[in-house]
């Protein structure tokens, strides 16, 4: 009977075992039960990856090529500039336009080439930070300051009226640079009124946006009466000190990237509060007031950075005079010198000029309209005879 039920091609095992059932019947059960294996198919190797085609290749090495000649170029060019500078607004496209319009993108793609040009990957670095840290400001509780309607349009991102009003005055340092107006005299100047332009910058935008969002009183700055938050020339604890905050770290940026030192540093901290209260000053008198609708934010923002780096390079500029020896102090340094070797009496005598000592402070000034001649002259510790009236 068992065997009935199984297919007629099925063999039985040749050693069956006995089961004893609680009725106690007795089946034959085979060992085994036939199995029927189903056709596995056969696996076909897949083919070996497709090699770039050499042309492919070739194209990938030269960009590669041309990017590394870009980024590392001293000096600048122009291509140079350029090339780097897509190749990063590609790479960081996503940020960029998270803080920029379309328009804004490519005003600062401009920007950006320009930076690079005159200043090289250190000054594209300094905007960069600044970028950063303006955009994250801005955003800051960007609902509330909509709620409020004192927060920027297009929901924080920067058209380009904005980008140009923040980067007026850097532009203008830039050129002055990559023309060399001054020669190397001044070289050092316009880099000092780049990095204060956008410390100046930075430390506005950051003061209004935390004021905006943080601040408990706002006060205007002609009357320091209290004012709605957003007001035109109106200030707040809360966003003072995160200006100045700010524009401390922007300079150190730069000093950090070898474009300022300490003292140039600090001036551009300076400069930068200076230019922000003359910015409140300016909104609180005269901007939205009649015959003044020209005077729109992004006038007002070049009138403030283009403020901040004038007042960084005359700053400098009256340090550096102040910190240079007088033609007499130069005088009583070589009379010094020549003390300390006893070489006055040999210079009277091979020389037969009488060379006036001065004793003390109160000694009269000397003829500086008439040269003395053969003067001993200090030139990296070596003495050597030369004029008086020479530099």
């Amino acid at each position: 009977m068992a065997c009935s039920l199984l297919p007629p091609c099925a063999p039985l095992s040749p050693s069956p075992r006995l089961l004893h059932s609680s009725r106690s019947n007795f089946l034959l059960v085979p060992r085994t039960l036939p199995l029927f294996r189903p056709r596995v198919a056969s696996r076909v190797p897949s083919p070996p990856p497709r090699a770039l085609p050499d042309i492919a290749v070739g194209a990938a090495e030269a960009l590669r090529g041309a990017l590394a000649d870009a980024f590392l170029a001293s000096p600048p060019t122009w291509r140079s500039a350029a090339v780097s500078n897509l190749a990063i607004f590609v790479a960081g496209s996503p940020v960029l336009l998270s803080g920029l319009s379309a328009s804004g993108f490519v005003a600062a793609f401009l920007l950006g080439t320009l930076t690079w040009r005159a200043f090289g990957p250190k000054g594209l670095i300094l905007v960069a930070s600044y970028f950063v840290a303006g955009t994250a400001a801005t955003k800051l509780k960007i609902k509330q300051k909509e709620a409020l309607g004192v927060a920027e349009k297009r929901g924080g991102r920067r058209g380009p009226g904005s980008v140009i009003g923040s980067s007026a005055a850097g532009c203008v340092c830039a050129l002055l640079s990559i023309y060399n107006v001054g020669g190397a005299a001044l070289a050092e100047l316009w880099i000092l009124g780049f990095v204060a332009s956008f410390c100046t910058k930075l430390s506005d935008t950051i003061s209004s946006e935390i004021g905006k969002a943080y601040g408990r009183i706002t006060y205007l700055v002609t009357t320091f009466k209290a004012v709605p938050r957003g007001t035109e020339g109106a200030i707040s604890i809360e966003g003072t000190l995160a200006g100045v905050l700010a524009s401390i770290i922007l300079s150190s940026v730069g000093y950090l990237l070898g474009q300022v030192n300490v003292s140039q540093g600090a001036v551009c901290v300076l400069a930068s509060q200076i230019a922000n209260f003359f910015e409140s000053y300016i909104g609180a008198t005269l901007q939205d007031k009649e015959g003044f609708e020209w005077l729109n934010n992004d006038v007002v923002n070049v009138l403030n950075i283009s403020t901040g780096a004038i007042l960084a390079v005359l700053m400098q500029q009256l340090l550096a005079q102040r910190s240079k020896p007088t033609v007499l102090a130069k005088y009583r340094m070589v009379l010094a010198f020549m003390e300390n070797l006893n070489l006055i009496s040999h210079l009277n005598l091979l020389c037969g000029v009488v060379v006036p000592v001065l004793a003390n402070e109160e000694a009269q000034e000397l003829p500086l309209n008439k040269p003395i001649p053969n003067l001993l002259k200090l030139h990296g510790g070596k003495c050597t005879l030369s004029s008086f009236t020479g530099n």
